[in-house]
């Protein structure tokens, strides 16, 4: 039996995939390569490029290695970008997700995990959030994560088929080991940002909003260590392989940062100045979106490691030092 990563090329999807194998498991990788790079795909994995709406594709994959479960990180993130664009966004990660899951149901996957976000909740009344909270996203991103969301459990109901949907909240960091990180060139990911502006590769960055009722008028936040967030994965994966009901559940540590403190963080790690230009809010930014993750905790016995924001910048300003070279 082996695992089927999809979007395994790219940040958070390459990480499952070092997890996957230094756990011993056959691990398969799909990536189309729009984001991803091919040098991120530990060597020991199975890499084949290709797009998951491809139903003979997926169909071969899965016969020929026996997938037991499907992984699913393969879509497109970036909020701003789906609000300008947002039939991508619905191609991209509903109507190509749909074919997925319909092409796991034909073949037999009994084993699905969904990469899904904290924008589901869209702008919540509440801090921190839970699961049972009304489900209200403003951006197509989270609409379409949602959608996702509702397809998987619908389709739980009607056929052999159990998932589990993890709400991911700030994620950041790089491997422990410096084997994979944040490599995307425009991600807009803070902590990557202020990485690049500390070691030089941006002049400036940007602090969108100044004036949120938090201690220091801007948003606050919670970041998740890339590593933290896969073992989260695999505990999910032990989870439905041992025969336990599909659920979704909010990924986070439960307590956040500001955007200030964030910077002031890379700053005293990288002993260099970042420089940060005020700027407006966005529009739907909430002032605070913390996670309540006890749900995970409960019912995956997930213990996260790297909870230390320190710990998380240095992760990711060490492998930002490095990527130049990677990328040529």
């Amino acid at each position: 039996m082996a695992v089927l990563v999809t979007g395994g090329a790219g940040y958070i999807g390459s990480h499952m995939v070092l997890a996957l194998v230094d756990a011993g498991e056959e691990t398969v990788v799909i990536d189309n390569l729009s984001t991803g790079f091919r040098w991120a795909v530990h060597p020991q994995a199975h890499f084949h490029e290709g797009d998951i709406a491809d139903a003979a594709l997926l169909g071969r994959l899965i016969r020929d290695y026996r997938i037991e479960a499907v992984v699913h990180f393969a879509g497109s993130i970036i909020v701003p970008e789906s609000v300008e664009n947002p039939l991508k966004y619905y191609l991209n990660n509903t109507a190509k997700s749909r074919d997925l899951i319909e092409t796991c149901v034909s073949e037999g996957v009994p084993h699905f995990i969904f990469s899904s976000t904290a924008a589901v909740y869209g702008v919540p009344d509440v801090s921190p959030v839970t699961e049972d909270l009304p489900l209200a996203p403003i951006s197509p991103y989270g609409t379409s994560k949602l959608m996702t969301e509702w397809m998987l459990r619908d389709t739980a109901a009607a056929h052999d088929l159990r998932y589990v949907a993890l709400r991911y909240f700030n994620v950041a960091g790089a491997d422990p080991k410096g084997r994979s990180g944040q490599s995307t060139r425009n991600a807009t990911h803070l902590i990557k940002v202020a990485s690049q502006t500390a070691l030089g590769e941006r002049a400036e960055m940007g602090i969108f909003g100044t004036d949120f009722p938090t201690p220091d008028g801007t948003g606050v936040r919670d970041y998740i260590h890339v590593s933290d967030l896969i073992s989260a994965h695999m505990a999910a994966l032990g989870h439905l392989q041992k025969g336990g009901a599909s659920l979704a559940a909010n990924c986070g540590y439960g307590r956040g940062f500001s955007v200030r403190e964030v910077i002031a963080a890379v700053e005293e790690v990288s002993g260099k100045p970042v420089k940060a230009v005020e700027q407006p809010r966005r529009v739907g930014d909430p002032a605070e979106l913390v996670s309540d993750p006890s749900l995970l905790k409960a019912t995956l016995d997930w213990r996260p490691q790297h909870e230390d924001l320190k710990e998380i910048v240095s992760h990711a300003l060490k492998w930002e030092a490095g990527l130049k070279e990677k990328l040529g």
